[in-house]
């Protein structure tokens, strides 16, 4: 399985996360980012165009070091310095109140520890620090709902961890966030079952 997730699932990732219709979702998402910045599960780095341009510096991390190595081309094509750790969101070096903003793009889905890590994102933003987040996740269709859940054991085994049947909204708000808009629809022209989404931007409570 090691060879799967460090070898072929980041190129899968890739040219999955690459999908025109995510695009979209990215450049509303990141529109309103600003300040110190953190980026949770930065993958092979799609986000970076994204990033309006008063953003000159971010810091980002993965898990994944064969997911960081694909970044690595995006990285070095940027005109922002991107500050790249190699580590898990679940538990995070960084100081207390150290960023304005949090990003994660579906990211949520795969973390193993997922109240963890959203302690750690509100650990280290700074007071009324903002969380910038797009996740697929529970869809509200009980039939939809059925297959998620069915087929979420198969998707963690071939998504690395990624979970079809998270309800974002609910752990987001479990975590001691106050959400100041949330948009909730399907991706047409993806699977219901991996295409409802969840995009927000939550405030540190």
């Amino acid at each position: 399985m090691r060879f799967y997730s460090q070898v072929i699932f980041p190129r899968l990732l890739d040219w999955g996360m690459s999908h025109p219709a995510l695009a979209q979702y990215r450049q509303e998402l990141l529109a309103e980012v600003e300040g110190e910045v953190l980026e949770i599960g930065f993958g092979t780095g799609l986000n970076l165009q994204y990033y309006p341009c008063q953003i000159q510096k971010i810091t980002t991390v993965d898990v994944n070091p064969g997911v960081s190595a694909l970044a690595q081309k995006r990285i070095q094509s940027t005109a922002i310095a991107v500050d790249h750790r190699l580590l898990n969101g679940e538990n995070l070096p960084m100081a207390d109140n150290t960023f304005d903003s949090v990003v994660s793009t579906w990211t949520l889905c795969s973390i193993a520890k997922v109240d963890q890590a959203l302690q750690e994102i509100h650990r280290v933003l700074k007071p009324s620090g903002k969380f910038f987040f797009v996740e697929h996740g529970l869809s509200e269709d009980p039939q939809v709902q059925v297959w998620q859940n069915r087929l979420t054991p198969l998707q963690k085994v071939i998504g690395d961890g990624c979970h079809l049947n998270r309800q974002i909204q609910q752990l987001v708000e479990a975590n001691h966030f106050e959400i100041l808009k949330l948009d909730k629809f399907y991706v047409t022209t993806l699977p219901k079952i991996g295409g409802y989404m969840y995009k927000g931007v939550a405030i540190k409570g």
